[in-house]
């Protein structure tokens, strides 16, 4: 172990590669049906839906609050509010892909006499915009967040400011927060606010 830990602290570029690009070939694997994932119903795809949604909102909330500590000089506060945000989603990687690999996609459906339904097109447009924002974010996070996680758990704490760990830091926390504010506020708008179909 101890081997592994000091490679890791001298090549954390090849492992953020590593990682991102097992983290990807998962994502795909679901996708495409490569990977050999229990299937669900749709009664589990909205748990899940509904569980994501949670575990996303405490880890947007794990994030903001890591912001907050180190930008108080709180890094002990820091350091475990962004291990919080990053095993959370870890937790949302393995429902989303159950989910996805398991049971299905939703696609949005606005009814007549629903919020704003007379701007059907507009809340539409609004919606697919905001998913392709929180889906570009979600994937091009990946390496930036990993590299700022193995930069913060293989270098001393004094060492960090003289490392990228706080500019990819700066990166990743503004890149991921929005990406899951985005992605719970698309969370509301198809499961809360208007309908939803099996895509």
């Amino acid at each position: 172990m101890a081997d592994f830990r000091d490679w890791a602290r001298e090549n954390p570029r090849t492992l953020t590669i590593v990682l991102s690009v097992v983290g990807y070939a998962l994502v795909f694997g679901a996708f495409g049906g490569v990977l050999p994932v229990p299937t669900i119903g749709k009664s589990t795809v909205n748990l899940f839906s509904d569980l994501i949604a949670v575990v996303n909102t405490i880890a947007l909330l794990s994030l903001l609050a890591g912001v907050y500590f180190v930008r108080n000089g709180r890094i002990r506060k820091h350091r475990a509010a962004m291990l919080t945000a990053f095993a959370l989603i870890m937790v949302f990687l393995f429902l989303y892909l159950w989910k996805v690999g398991g049971g299905y996609e939703k696609e949005i459906v606005i009814r007549q006499g629903q919020f704003l339904a007379n701007y059907e097109s507009v809340v539409h447009a609004v919606y697919l915009a905001m998913l392709a924002i929180h889906i570009l974010l979600s994937a091009v996070s990946v390496p930036v967040v990993l590299h700022a996680v193995v930069l913060g758990l293989t270098r001393p704490v004094d060492e960090l400011p003289n490392t990228l760990h706080p500019k990819v830091g700066r990166i990743a926390a503004a890149a991921w927060s929005l990406s899951l504010f985005l992605g719970v506020v698309t969370y509301w708008m198809l499961n809360h606010v208007y309908s939803a179909v099996p895509r």
